[in-house]
């Protein structure tokens, strides 16, 4: 059976923690370094909303409106830390 995106990712993802967390100071990323953490950071988030949704029953309308809640957060969230305006990193 072939492995799904989530599972072939997390080992990636996990090596990238490791980086991080043995690595001291700051990391200085770069534009696309910011947007591709940015995109990781919110697909993991809505991959295990998705499964409270499921485990809870949510309607699908309830459903789209959670996510569209959860990105403006993610949107007010990096402009009020980082004055990046998320609408404008993949322009």
């Amino acid at each position: 059976m072939e492995k799904l995106i989530g599972e072939k990712l997390s080992p990636i993802l996990v090596e990238i923690e490791s980086t991080l967390l043995e690595s001291s100071g700051q990391p200085n990323f770069t534009p696309d370094g910011f947007r591709a953490g940015l995109y990781i950071f919110s697909s993991v988030m809505l991959d295990k909303m998705w499964d409270l949704m499921q485990k809870e029953d949510i309607p699908m309308e309830i459903r789209e409106d959670m996510s569209t809640q959860m990105g403006n957060d993610v949107k007010n969230l990096v402009k009020k830390y980082c004055d990046i305006d998320t609408f404008g990193i993949y322009r």
